[in-house]
């Protein structure tokens, strides 16, 4: 038999690809199978992918529930488990009329907040008993990952009910001292929104919700923090202030005053982060922006003055606020990521640059952050 006529191994593949650290595999008909590593696309040496290799991978990680569906959908996000080696969020989409397969690697462990390198102050947010903490950035900076973390910070200090909402479901969570309710969309719930409506029924303490995508769901995560629960959720926004703005954006022009009240009660904090590479080739490490919503920030929320927010997280080291920019200057400063990566991957390259040059006057950062 030829080696062009054998069909693709994808159990073989994913181990692989889990033993070299990928984080994201992707497969497309007529092309070399692909993988991310390190945040860098890479080509393998694999054989072409077939459209019959294809069917023959959707055979084996598509769930029975969708199976009635794969024909007539466009996109499907779904899970699939490699026992003992790992799970895989996977999303099918089309492309010039073909299917393509992009497999996201889940570790079973869930790493710590050390282990992730992210910022400690973090770590006070799994004692808010009630409010939205909410985990933004762009696709694949990690926010799945930090929230896991959070959820099992939670899992393993508080005495909680915790009801996950998540499509597809990712990492499996134990119970430690918290019992958890974990629910997927379209299996357990309809949707996201409904899967919040009826938590607030279940009696819990903690609801996470894998993403806010619509205003239903926003308001329904509204309603359960002003209700007495932590909501913590994931959104598609790069800094507190896109999220805020994102926020009040998804309503009305007339309902917008109430909501930049809600939210300004409600909203207890925001985690931005971004992935950079290390300087050292040794994986990757984040740079996070930090917003605690404090009685100062909940006045400019409300008046719409969301420079002043930025102002006031730069200059204060109050609940260890920090920027993105003062986040990238700690790691070029650390001798952990480079410095023009650093600045190329910065939305405000010429304060960063300011910064760098010792040139940035007026704010208290340089005073309060330790390096």
């Amino acid at each position: 038999m030829e080696k062009s006529d054998l069909i693709f191994d994808i159990n073989g593949f994913l181990k692989k690809a889990v033993q070299e650290g990928v984080s994201d595999v992707h497969l497309r008909i007529d092309e070399v199978p692909v993988v991310r590593k390190d945040g860098k696309i890479i080509k393998t040496n694999y054989p072409i992918i077939k459209e019959k290799d294809i069917s023959h991978v959707l055979n084996i990680v598509l769930p029975k529930y969708l199976r009635t569906k794969v024909q007539s959908a466009f996109d499907l996000d779904f899970s699939y488990e490699i026992k003992g080696v790992s799970r895989f969020r996977i999303n099918l989409a089309r492309q010039m009329g073909n299917t393509s397969l992009v497999f996201r690697i889940i570790p079973y462990e869930i790493p710590t907040f050390a282990e992730l390198h992210l910022p400690p102050a973090i770590n006070s947010f799994a004692r808010f008993n009630s409010g939205i903490v909410l985990v933004t950035g762009p696709t694949g900076a990690g926010k799945s990952t930090t929230i896991a973390s959070l959820i099992d910070l939670i899992n393993k200090n508080e005495r909680k009910h915790i009801v996950t909402i998540e499509d597809p479901i990712e990492f499996i969570y134990s119970n430690k001292n918290c019992i958890i309710t974990q629910r997927q969309v379209e299996i357990d719930t309809t949707s996201f929104h409904e899967g919040v409506k009826y938590a607030l029924r279940q009696d819990p303490d903690v609801i996470l919700i894998g993403e806010i995508r619509d205003i239903e769901t926003l308001t329904s995560a509204m309603k359960a923090a002003e209700t007495g629960h932590l909501v913590i959720a994931s959104l598609h926004t790069n800094d507190a202030i896109q999220t805020v703005n994102r926020i009040v954006g998804m309503y009305q022009p007339s309902d917008r005053d109430n909501v930049r009240k809600q939210l300004s009660e409600t909203l207890k904090a925001c985690v931005s982060q971004k992935l950079l590479p290390m300087k050292n080739g040794q994986g990757r490490i984040p740079a996070c922006e930090i917003m605690v919503v404090t009685p100062a920030i909940k006045d400019f929320i409300v008046k719409d003055e969301l420079e002043q927010v930025y102002d006031l997280v730069k200059k204060g080291s109050y609940n260890d606020m920090i920027t993105m920019n003062m986040s990238l200057l700690q790691l070029i400063k650390e001798d952990l990521v480079d410095r023009e990566v650093a600045i190329d991957i910065s939305d405000n390259k010429v304060e960063i640059e300011q910064m760098l040059r010792g040139a940035y006057h007026g704010t208290k950062e340089t005073i309060d952050i330790q390096f």
